[in-house]
C-alpha cells in the first residue's frame, strides 16, 4: 500500500529483460517514447503495438515496462505476476495492464485478471487487459508514429499555417499544397496527426483526399 503512492514506478526500469524467444517473429526491443522521452521496452508483437497506442493516447502522462511484481498468496502456495506495463494517467492514478494478440482471455488469463484486478483496486488503480486493434487503425497510427519525434514539429509558424488550413474538414493534398512544398509540410502534418492537433478518421485507409480538421484546444 506505502509503495503505490510512495515509488514512482513508471519511471523505474524493467525488473528484467523480455527473453528472447524461438520461433516468434518480434524479437524483444526498446521503443522510444513522445510522451516520456525515455525507451519503453517490450517483450511481442502485442505489447509494442500497445505500447505505441499508449504512446500516443492523451490519457497516458508515464509509461513504463514490467516495473514491479506482485505476489499474493493461494491457497496452493504463493503466486506472482509482473504486470507487462505499469502507465500513470493524468489525473494522477496508475494502471497496470497486460498485452494479448487473442480475441478472448483464457480460464488461466481471466482468473489472473480478476486477482491483479482486486490488487490494483486496493491500492486506488486500475486494470487493463489490452487485447486486438482493428488492423487499418493500427497501420495508420504505425505510420504517424515514424513522425512522432519533435523534430518534425516544423516550428511554430509552419503549425499554425496547419492550424489554420484544416481549420474546417479539408481534403489533405489541397490544406499541404495551400502552405508550401509538401515534402516540407507533409511531415509536420503528420506529425500534428500524432500528437493530436490535427485530426482524420484514422479507422479506413489514408490517402491524399482525405479529410483532415483542426482539433479544437483543451
Amino acid at each position: 500500500m506505502a509503495a503505490a503512492s510512495e515509488v514512482v514506478f513508471e519511471r523505474c526500469p524493467p525488473l528484467k529483460p523480455f527473453p528472447v524467444r524461438k520461433g516468434k517473429r518480434l524479437a524483444p526491443g526498446w521503443w522510444w517514447s513522445a510522451t516520456t522521452g525515455r525507451l519503453v521496452h517490450y517483450g511481442s508483437a502485442a505489447m509494442r503495438l500497445h505500447v505505441m497506442l499508449l504512446d500516443r493516447d492523451p490519457r497516458v502522462g508515464g509509461l513504463a515496462a514490467r516495473p514491479l511484481e506482485l505476489r499474493w498468496r493461494e491457497p496452493g502456495g504463493v503466486r506472482a505476476h509482473a504486470p507487462q506495463l505499469m502507465l500513470r494517467l493524468a489525473d494522477g492514478q496508475g494502471v497496470l495492464a497486460d498485452c494479448t494478440a487473442r480475441p478472448e482471455l483464457s480460464q488461466r488469463q481471466r482468473s489472473l485478471a480478476a486477482v491483479v484486478g482486486e490488487i490494483c483496486a486496493a491500492v486506488g488503480w486500475r486494470y487493463w487487459v489490452l487485447g486486438p486493434v482493428d488492423p487499418v487503425y493500427r497501420r495508420n497510427v504505425a505510420w504517424l508514429a515514424g513522425y512522432r519525434h519533435p523534430r518534425n514539429h516544423g516550428g511554430p509558424q509552419l503549425a499554425a499555417a496547419l492550424q489554420e488550413a484544416f481549420v474546417e474538414p479539408a481534403p489533405l493534398r489541397e490544406g499541404v499544397r495551400g502552405i508550401g512544398d509538401p515534402m516540407l509540410v507533409l511531415p509536420s502534418l503528420f506529425h500534428a496527426l500524432w500528437a493530436g492537433r490535427l485530426a482524420a478518421e484514422l479507422g479506413a485507409a489514408m490517402h491524399e483526399r482525405m479529410l483532415v480538421w483542426a482539433q479544437a484546444a483543451k
